[in-house]
């Protein structure tokens, strides 16, 4: 939104001036998100679920259409903001794409978008979706679940799947050792390899119950198979609105936190057992597998959970291809990087930076395990 400087406001007002605007009962508003050189908010429509992106200025007149101010009661207010006065013909734009919207009290639901014919099903690739109602299928389960987490549980859960982390870590050796013993008896590795399974599908319905427990809303729980691998998937469709960077970060990491206590029955097993003991092996097997599964769901790299975590703890929109699109700048020496801020700047730097370095150092742990394993 553009505003120009002017003389006072004349004494006359057209009807678009007197209006005093409401935002439609359900509308959300998300918290500001880098995007590029901007900063964005996100509106979600109630009825729709249809989400627009609108920059800070228009975030600053739309937060504040509560049906009791009209332009002459708002130009004050965004002068002293933005350093120029509210101008008519920008209030009268804004007001015409938010009731084309939808979004304004009293307007009507705009058309559903076109889309695409999702692709026909194959034996090769496919996606079905298993549940009707998925928000009330993990609303149930959000309920049977709820005294489990509490943080009188929680906290000591925590302390005991970090705590287990911190012993794999000190016996990666062993843990080797014991992922070729496991690949030497493909009966036991079916069997792990059918447990991994239900951990991802465990995963899913981690997200789904994380984001009940914190007023979220889940959109989909179906099947989704590439040949030959089949999981299940959960999809929320609004956590991007739930109030507080916590609730997001806990939405995210759900999964691959459920991947590691599912793992905590398993590792004291394995440290109670005597060194000679023929089982001790496999489940130093199971447990490098379960926890590599876990905590690779950690890296911060799209599509990962991790990328997610990182994006709402940075407060940033498409992290991975605004980085690139800013470092492609960057390398042509265009004038449009000196656009973006410093905080812009640094971000997509590390970012770009670390990415890198973090696919060199999958593709070399990649590599020294399959060496190990091979040998």
């Amino acid at each position: 939104m553009s505003g120009t400087p002017g003389a006072p406001v004349p004494a006359a007002q057209s009807a678009a001036r007197a209006y005093r605007p409401l935002l439609r009962a359900g509308v959300r508003i998300g918290p500001p998100l880098l995007r590029g050189p901007r900063t964005v908010y996100l509106i979600r429509h109630p009825a729709t679920g249809a989400v627009s992106e609108v920059g800070t200025r228009e975030h600053f007149v739309i937060s504040r259409l509560d049906g009791t101010r009209n332009l002459d009661d708002l130009a004050p207010a965004y002068a002293a903001r933005f350093g120029r006065r509210l101008a008519e013909e920008s209030w009268n734009r804004l007001l015409g794409l938010l009731g084309a919207r939808g979004l304004l009290d009293g307007a009507p639901d705009p058309p559903a978008p076109a889309s695409a014919p999702a692709p026909a099903d194959t034996l090769w690739r496919g996606t079905r979706r298993m549940v009707a109602d998925a928000d009330a299928a993990t609303a149930r389960l959000h309920r049977a679940l709820r005294p489990l987490l509490h943080r009188a549980i929680q906290l000591p859960l925590l302390a005991a799947v970090l705590a287990m982390v911190l012993v794999l870590a000190l016996h990666t050796g062993e843990l080797g050792d014991g992922a070729a013993e496991l690949i030497r008896q493909p009966v036991v590795l079916g069997a792990v390899a059918l447990f991994l399974w239900f951990s991802i599908t465990v995963h899913e319905l981690a997200h789904g119950v994380a984001a009940q427990h914190f007023g979220g809303h889940v959109a989909e729980i179906g099947l989704r198979w590439r040949f030959p691998a089949a999981m299940l998937y959960c999809t929320v469709d609004d956590y991007l609105f739930i109030p507080g960077r916590r609730a997001k970060l806990v939405i995210a990491g759900a999964g691959a936190y459920v991947n590691l206590a599912l793992l905590l029955p398993f590792a004291l097993w394995w440290s109670a057992l005597p060194g000679g003991d023929p089982a001790r092996p496999l489940l130093a097997g199971l447990l490098l597998l379960g926890s590599v599964q876990a905590l690779s769901n950690l890296v911060p790299l799209p599509p990962l959970d991790g990328y997610r975590m990182l994006g709402h703890l940075l407060g940033t929109a498409h992290l991975a291809p605004e980085a690139r699109a800013y470092l492609a700048l960057r390398r042509t020496g265009s004038e449009a990087a000196s656009a973006y801020p410093r905080r812009a700047r640094l971000i997509y730097t590390a970012y770009g930076i670390g990415s890198v370095l973090l696919l060199l150092l999958a593709v070399a742990g990649t590599c020294a395990v399959a060496l190990v394993l091979l040998a």
